[in-house]
């Protein structure tokens, strides 16, 4: 029978009995662990000779006495050598250490685990009748992919200190989501949610972490962002878990600097986790680059909201720069104005993707000249994505789509 336990060897003595490859692919755990490394061998492979050149290990150049593993608060014995190792592991006994016999693992008194870790959360894995570990592997990775889709229960059970993490949550599904944003979704106690991003993996919560929605649309602010800054440091205070879902990116238009701020204001901890910015998700999912060798050379962001500056119009009079507006639709007519006043011609391609990489993702492709008169006969609406340069061109990337039957348009 096998029984793990957590061990912790920080500041302790671990010895490595010979120093081949995989002596050299096992050390880093006990290195990262803080541990006091001697190997204990005639020849070091490439591996462990990094570790000793570097000041990592201490190196002694002989083969094992039983002096060597006395005074050791754990010891691994690989030295390719099955009567040397059944040796170590001998010594090992009469002296109460611990020790791994990499040669027949069922006859040492330790066995390394298979280890996944999610944030503070470590799961080993090992096999109790004889030892397995290509099974106890593969069954490591499995649970560690689940971890990482945020499909296990990792939330704490005690009050723990609370803090805010920002996570951008990409364009909307839920795989176009970081690792990390998927892990600190399951470990969350409270959600602060917007409308745009991946809304449905919040159906997938445990059914006791608190979902408040504060999400926002044109000209419709139900929860003013005040407020919003007020309801991350009172449940942070609490000592909850908070996670603030954003779509896109927090920094891209998110106000994520504003909360922030006010988290650090009041004390609270907060970490911001990055995601896939509609800037270039959005685009892609239409076929359209937002940059491309020989095409655009540059890319200029900027928001519907307020006036055009001086800046956007140089980037829309640009034939070597992309312009990517968000939350542009009421604008457009200003957006077109002020490029044809800048210079821009009239036949530059321009292309509104609403509701990207969701099923009813639609894509308009015109012209500036044309753009205010197609996107009003075509209806678009928010969210949406506008890409203003020769990128947004039909047929870039793309074959162009078919002409519709009688209209001599293509079909929106």
């Amino acid at each position: 029978m096998t029984t793990m336990l957590g061990l912790t060897f920080s500041g302790r003595s671990v010895v490595f009995v010979g120093g081949g490859a995989v002596a050299g692919r096992r050390v880093g755990r006990f290195l990262d662990e803080g541990a006091l490394v001697t190997v204990v061998a005639p020849a070091l492979g490439d591996a462990m000779r990094a570790h000793v050149d570097a000041g990592r290990v201490a190196w002694i150049a002989r083969t094992a006495r039983e002096s060597d593993v006395a005074e050791a608060w754990f010891v691994h014995a690989a030295t390719a050598q099955a009567s040397v190792d059944a040796t170590v592991a001998a010594w090992c006994e009469a002296a109460r250490v611990f020790c791994v016999n990499a040669s027949d693992g069922a006859h040492g008194t330790a066995r390394l685990t298979a280890e996944t870790r999610s944030g503070d959360v470590i799961v080993a894995v090992a096999s109790d009748a004889g030892v397995d570990p290509r099974r106890s592997a593969r069954l490591r990775d499995a649970i560690g992919a689940a971890l990482r889709d945020g499909m296990l229960p990792l939330r704490r059970r005690r009050k723990a200190a609370g803090r805010v993490d920002l996570v951008g949550g990409g364009p909307g599904p839920a795989d176009l989501m970081t690792v990390r944003g998927r892990r600190l979704l399951a470990e969350a106690d409270v959600v602060i949610a917007d409308r745009l991003g991946p809304t449905d993996i919040l159906v997938e919560l445990d059914p006791d972490v608190e979902v408040i929605d504060v999400g926002k649309a044109p000209g419709n602010h139900p929860v003013p962002q005040e407020e919003i800054n007020a309801l991350l440091v009172a449940h942070a205070k609490a000592g909850k878990r908070v996670v603030r879902l954003k779509g896109g990116d927090p920094f891209v238009f998110g106000r994520g600097g504003e909360e922030v701020t006010a988290c650090l204001a009041a004390g609270v901890p907060v970490e911001v986790v990055p995601g896939l910015t509609s800037v270039v998700s959005v685009p892609q999912a239409a076929g359209i680059p937002v940059t491309h060798r020989g095409t655009a050379a540059g890319l200029h962001v900027t928001i519907g909201q307020g006036p055009v500056t001086p800046a956007t119009r140089a980037a829309l009079a640009d034939d070597t720069i992309t312009t990517v507006v968000l939350m542009g639709v009421a604008a457009l007519p200003k957006l077109v104005a002020a490029a044809l006043a800048a210079g821009a011609p009239a036949d530059r391609p321009l292309a509104i993707v609403e509701r990207g990489h969701t099923p009813t993702q639609r894509t308009t492709r015109t012209t500036l000249a044309d753009a205010v008169t197609d996107a009003a006969a075509a209806g678009v609406s928010n969210p949406a994505v506008i890409v203003v340069g020769d990128v947004a061109a039909a047929g870039l990337l793309l074959p162009a789509p078919p002409v519709a039957a009688g209209t001599g348009e293509p079909p929106r």
